[in-house]
């Protein structure tokens, strides 16, 4: 069965610069290279105020959104940066949406 894309590539007009780190080492005990990808996405982002002590702090954050997988050699997205309007923002959570015959919708990424 062919199940429908929930984000259509037509909707995707934002370039961003995605560097996605594995988990594990290498053979030699050093890092794994990181997964770089250019692409287009759907970006949406937002900023919250929250009142301390110290008067108010303001919190950036968004989402980024990818049809299909983005990384498939990876299983599981848990850290890295983007690039976006010229900003680098740190990914916060990773998750890939599967479809129920285990295939990836879609990615999305939230960052901080």
């Amino acid at each position: 069965m062919n199940y429908p894309c929930l984000i259509p590539k037509s909707l995707c007009k934002t370039s961003v610069h995605v560097e996605l780190e594995q988990e594990g080492v290498t053979k030699y005990g050093g890092k794994l290279p990181k997964v770089i990808i250019d692409t287009k996405c759907n970006y949406q982002d937002g900023a919250k105020t929250e009142l301390t002590a110290e008067k108010k702090l303001i919190t950036i954050n968004g989402c980024a959104l990818f049809p299909g997988d983005i990384a498939p050699e990876l299983s599981v997205i848990s850290a890295g940066t983007i690039k976006v309007y010229g900003e680098v923002r740190k990914i916060a959570k990773g998750t890939k949406s599967r479809n129920p015959d285990n295939t990836v919708n879609y990615t999305k990424l939230e960052v901080e």
